[in-house]
Order: C-alpha cells, then structure tokens, then sequence
C-alpha cells in the first residue's frame, strides 16, 4: 500500500479564494469563466505593448486594451525570449520597449484567451483547450455518488480553481469494502488547465483512510493517465469517463469480487524463491530495476505475497517523475492482481 500527497500539496499551494464548497459551486464559477472568455487569433508582433496607469498591457486588434496576470505575463516573457527576471527590474515604459523591440515576427498567430480585460494565456497554434466546466461537466454526470473528503485543518475542501489551473479530490463515502478486516473505498484525483499550466489528468485508488491534511493513506490499485493540451486533448476526457466508470463497476458489480481478489492476493505467493519471482515480474513486463528493489520490500512485509509485491510495486512507481512513464508503470502493476484469479 502506498501514501498518496498529491491532495496534500494543492491544499497547501490554495488560497481560500480558490477553494469551492461543492462541485456544483465550482462548475457555476468555471462555466462563468468560460462563459465571459474569448479567445483572440493575432500575430505576435501586433500586440503593441503600452502603459496606462502605470501598468502595461497589450493592444489587441479589435482596439481593446488588456491587462496581464501573472502567468499571460511570464508566457509573454518566453514568447519575447526576454527573461521575466530581467523585465520585472524594469520601469513599466522601458518594460514597454523592451517587449516591442523583442515581440517575434512569425509567420503564425498566437492565440491570446482573455476573461473580461485580462488576457490569461498565450499559446501557438499547437494548443488545444479543454475547458474546466467540460471536464467538470463529465463527472458530475458519472460520478453521482462522489464527494469531496472532509474539511481540511486549514479549510481546504479539496476542490480548487485558480487563475493557472483546477484540481478535485473525490471519494465515494459509500463505496467501502472490506477485506480481512481492512476497509477499502474508492476515489480518484482529477486536474486540468485552461491556461496551459498543467496537463489533463487524473489518479484512482482505492484507499482506507483520509486524514485531516488530505494525506490519503494505505492507496492500493493506483492508476494514473495524463494527457497534453494538444489536438487529440478530447480523446483523454473520454478516457478519464473510462478511468472513473471502471472504478465505479469495481464498486457496484465487482464489489465482492475485488475483495475476493485482494484477499486471495494476499494469500498467494507468486513464486517459491526469490529466482522464481523475479522471473515471473520480468515476464508480466515490470523492469528489471524495480525488481530488487520490489522484492525487498515484499519479504519484509513477510513474503513474496502478489499483494505484497504490488503494494511494493506502487510505492516505488509513484517516484517516476514523467506522468506517461508512471501511467505505464502503474497498469502493468496493476495487472499483476489478475495472478490471484487464476492462482
């Protein structure tokens, strides 16, 4: 079993201003977002950088004047190859020149979202958007029985949406099963930007307890998908329906089954020695250099158990720090419980 911190951190990175009661009250306010959003197509070099009232902003084509935040400011920045240390020493007029002297001259538009008089990002034609209400939209659709956890020590209620991105941490508190005595709920993280700060993605688990700083603890079958704000960004939306829809079968028709399953993984060795092991992991695809590292942890939990190779498995897959490495990761470790159905 595993410790999951993901929660933890945004709770401690969140202002009060960024956290929402409900789900539907942070639907109301991303629908809002998009609703008072635009998204502007111009060449960089038009943007025309000016002061007024000791602040810069930029001049857009259609004549409007929009001001920056802090990261349309810091994406400006690397659109000019200027650095925003370099900038912000700078009086506002000289930061002016000094983005109209470095401003590209591309042969493409930007795209430039703004929200009322702000811009809030600048990104190439690459960038696809999904919108936070979309997302937010499919769970509430899907995952009916799903809350947030309780009220953090500092407030945090584990739904966040700021200016750069969005994060919910969901469980289902009727979702329990039991296995040898040990409970086990379900629930899952899911994250996005419209800004183009963090990627899509999302993480399930399945848990046994919540603590008051959104510590999840004693997480088995963690899975993590992730998918960049490019043209195919659609495609992982319906896979994060998928992702939460299987969690949602395992609860409702597989119930008795899982823990049917867990309870025999914990039970079932998956070799005889330590050779015998380690031949059995390389063949179901788990490399070579977390082997060792796997069956240590295994035999001092009392045995080369396939629910304690797992449970090494995931404590070890959640150090890799590329998403997509871990997601690939976390599904062959994950396959490995299958072993107890036919053990």
């Amino acid at each position: 079993m595993t410790t999951l911190n993901r929660a933890n951190r945004e709770l401690y990175r969140r202002g009060p201003d960024e956290a929402f009661a409900t789900l539907k009250d942070l639907h109301d306010h991303c629908r809002q977002e998009r609703q008072y959003s635009s998204d502007v197509w111009q060449m960089p070099h038009t943007l025309q950088p000016q002061v007024s009232d000791g602040e810069l902003r930029l001049t857009l084509d259609k004549g409007d004047s929009v001001g920056l935040n802090d990261w349309s400011f810091s994406q400006v920045c690397r659109l000019s190859g200027v650095s925003k240390e370099t900038i912000n020493r700078f009086q506002p007029e000289t930061a002016t020149m000094a983005f109209r002297d470095t401003l590209p001259h591309a042969d493409k538009p930007v795209q430039i979202l703004t929200t009322g008089q702000t811009v809030r990002s600048v990104h190439g034609v690459a960038y696809t958007r999904l919108w936070n209400s979309e997302l937010i939209e499919m769970i509430r659709d899907v995952a009916t029985d799903f809350t947030p956890p309780q009220i953090a020590v500092n407030g945090g209620t584990g739904l966040y949406c700021g200016e750069q991105d969005m994060f919910c941490f969901l469980i289902d508190p009727t979702g329990w099963i039991d296995i040898d005595g040990e409970s086990f709920a379900p629930g899952f993280f899911v994250w996005n930007s419209e800004v183009g700060r963090r990627s899509l993605g999302m993480q399930s688990f399945w848990f046994q307890r919540v603590c008051q700083n959104h510590i999840v603890w004693d997480a088995v079958q963690v899975v993590e998908f992730s998918r960049k704000h490019t043209a195919n960004v659609r495609d992982g939306l319906l896979e994060i329906r998928r992702h939460i829809e299987a969690l949602i079968a395992k609860r409702d028709a597989r119930r008795d089954q899982f823990a049917d399953v867990l309870k025999k993984a914990m039970q079932t060795q998956l070799g005889s020695d330590s050779d015998e092991v380690a031949k059995e992991l390389v063949k179901h695809g788990i490399p070579q250099h977390y082997i060792k590292d796997a069956m240590e942890i295994a035999r001092a939990q009392g045995g080369f158990t396939i629910f304690a190779l797992v449970d090494a498995l995931t404590r070890l897959t959640q150090r890799i720090t590329f998403a997509a490495d871990r997601a690939d990761a976390d599904y062959k470790v994950a396959q490995l419980l299958s072993l107890a159905l036919v053990a």
